[in-house]
């Protein structure tokens, strides 16, 4: 793993621990993010405003009238080397319903061009897409928008050559070694598989998004019919205080 800490602007800073998209980076991100937010608690690090995880990287945001580069680097490199193998946060375990291909229902246009692009059958990328277990590496593009890996290697292919200009929310896609949902209409070059009925982002939720990095999901494939009376029964779930935890099926534990 090569280690550096690059400069962000005047008010920013960036560690970057490699150049892949790798669980084993990622779990560096979240083992530093975690010792981080413990010293700025501590009150170790006065000045930091907030840290942004990425798939390699953590920045680290900080109010340059309070503190600086040089104040904080000596921090950040002796919290790096104590603690090599920090606690990750807790992983959640989630367990999202998925209409594949249903054309009725706008679900998956593009899963039959992609199974012929993979040499598979329709129902072949629905058993390998539903039966992994995927990993929230980062949070990014839009409000809520999960990077989740890894695919199955036969199902990694390059996003679409002509991006659309409308996805809906909801959609189920895959692009190279990773799959997502989009939260809200959007353009997007995604491969569209499926559709979720379950909102992943709301301001009126404790934490806005439903999805963090390092949760782990898995899909549940449900024919049209569950999937209209599901996005009926969740239509007003943004609005909720609270998220939709029922799909939420293990609060975590300390790998």
């Amino acid at each position: 793993m090569t280690l550096r800490i690059l400069d962000a602007g005047d008010t920013a800073l960036t560690i970057e621990f490699g150049d892949g998209v790798d669980r084993r980076l990622l779990a560096a991100v979240a083992a530093l993010d975690a010792v981080l937010a413990q010293a700025v608690e501590d009150g170790r690090l006065p000045g930091i405003v907030e840290t942004v995880p990425t798939f390699r990287s953590l920045t680290v945001i900080y109010d340059p009238l309070r503190t600086t580069r040089a104040a904080i680097e000596p921090v950040i490199r002796g919290l790096i080397d104590a603690s090599p193998a920090a606690r990750s946060p807790a992983r959640r375990q989630w367990r999202l319903p998925v209409c594949y291909g249903d054309q009725s229902a706008d679900c998956g246009p593009d899963l039959d061009e992609l199974a012929a692009a993979c040499g598979l059958t329709p129902a072949e990328v629905i058993r390998l897409h539903s039966s992994g277990t995927y990993e929230v590496y980062m949070l990014g593009f839009l409000p809520g928008f999960a990077f989740m890996g890894d695919l199955p290697a036969v199902l990694a292919r390059p996003r679409r050559s002509e991006p659309r200009v409308r996805v809906p929310a909801g959609s189920v896609a895959t692009a190279g070694t990773l799959t997502a949902i989009y939260p809200w209409e959007s353009p997007g070059g995604w491969h569209l598989i499926g559709s979720c009925p379950v909102p992943l982002f709301s301001a009126a939720w404790p934490q806005a998004a439903l999805l963090r990095p390092g949760d782990r999901v898995s899909f549940r494939a449900v024919e049209v019919g569950e999937y209209r009376a599901l996005a009926a029964e969740l239509m007003g779930a943004g609005n909720s205080p609270l998220p939709p935890m029922s799909f939420l099926i293990d609060a975590g534990t300390t790998p």
